[in-house]
């Protein structure tokens, strides 16, 4: 089953939640939806399962116009944010009731239940109800509710955010693998650019109800089309810097000078926007063509066996995302290190002019 969104808008009240949304996921796809908070990501799957009618547009199954179908009427699960159980049933008995309803036989509904019960690592809570377990085993448990079935279309609503980081690996790499093996479509909401990474199949950049970009996940990051995109899809967001390409060098707000490396000397002259992901900025040199900058600390922000490094020169502020713990003090000095084959170039309009190479 293929679904296709045709120029969909939803507005209520003249508020705009969605606006012109073009889409299409083939059947065994998996498709992940990364904007923040009030992006439009829940409101487009609300659209996607027969939730909320588009206030214009249509929306496709298999060619097959459902815009006003209800979602009674469509094969669609979904699994969202705050999990939702019936609580005086088993867990066993939650994860069957879809299949129940749709007259699956006794012998069968054991299989699949046990099995997607494994498969989620709640086999041993299945005869508990909801409220006997933790919050991120209910959630567990209404996702297997929803998976258990196979649905044409499946929605996830930021399913994930209530477990611990291990399992939320695990069930990201199970999940890639157990629609690899279905024809339905998987379509995952987050606002985080790096589960997005993780779970790999394409993405759709969603800002203000609005789709930014959609394509591959790798393309995608690798080849952000504008600075919103970039921005969105960078976790810490990536560095921006104005500056100028003239007379044969790289200049950053007239402060920083650098000759011109063999990509960048594909662009004419003129004012651009250079941008860098912060886990490109090294403390240590590491490339011939790296750009050295003297900076002060502003902030080592330390997570987990990560550190986020806040920097600043007299003209700009930038962001390092480093492996490991690293202590500073508040405006030490120190110097870091720009690959300047690294750079994104963007043009006076915000578009892409320039990615990175691929070169080490």
């Amino acid at each position: 089953m293929s679904l296709t969104l045709e120029h969909v808008c939803r507005v209520v009240d003249h508020q705009v939640y969605i606006d012109d949304a073009c889409l299409s996921f083939e059947p065994g796809s998996f498709n992940v939806l990364v904007g923040r908070t009030l992006a439009g990501k829940t409101s487009l799957m609300r659209l996607m399962a027969g939730l909320d009618k588009p206030s214009s547009g249509r929306i496709l199954l298999n060619g097959v116009d459902v815009t006003g179908v209800p979602v009674r009427r469509r094969n669609v699960s979904m699994v969202y944010q705050q999990f939702i159980n019936y609580p005086n049933l088993t867990v066993f008995e939650n994860i069957a009731s879809p299949l129940r309803q749709n007259g699956v036989g006794r012998e069968e509904i054991e299989c699949k239940v046990r099995e997607t019960a494994q498969m989620l690592r709640i086999e041993k809570f299945l005869q508990r109800h909801p409220l006997e377990l933790s919050g991120g085993q209910q959630q567990r448990t209404a996702m297997a509710r929803a998976m258990v079935k196979d649905a044409d279309l499946v929605l996830f609503d930021e399913p994930l955010v209530n477990l611990d980081y291990k399992l939320r690996e695990e069930l990201r790499q199970e999940m890639r693998e157990l629609f690899r093996t279905r024809r339905s479509i998987a379509v995952y909401a987050t606002t985080e650019p790096n589960e997005a990474l993780a779970l790999g199949g394409t993405v759709t950049i969603l800002h203000e109800g609005r789709v930014i970009q959609s394509g591959p996940t790798t393309e995608v990051y690798q080849r952000p089309q504008q600075v919103l995109a970039a921005e969105l899809f960078s976790e810490p967001p990536i560095n921006l810097v104005d500056g100028r390409i003239s007379e044969g060098e790289v200049s950053f707000r007239d402060f920083v000078h650098f000759p011109l490396t063999t990509e960048l000397r594909e662009l004419g002259e003129g004012a651009y926007r250079f941008g860098v992901r912060p886990g490109h900025i090294g403390l240590v040199p590491s490339n011939d063509d790296d750009l050295e900058l003297a900076v002060k600390v502003e902030l080592a922000e330390i997570s987990g066996s990560e550190t986020f490094l806040h920097v600043r020169s007299e003209h700009f502020a930038l962001v390092l995302h480093l492996q490991g713990v690293h202590e500073y003090d508040v405006d030490a000095p120190i110097r870091i290190y720009i690959p300047t084959h690294k750079l994104f170039v963007f043009d006076a309009q915000d578009r892409l002019v320039l990615a990175p190479s691929r070169r080490t």
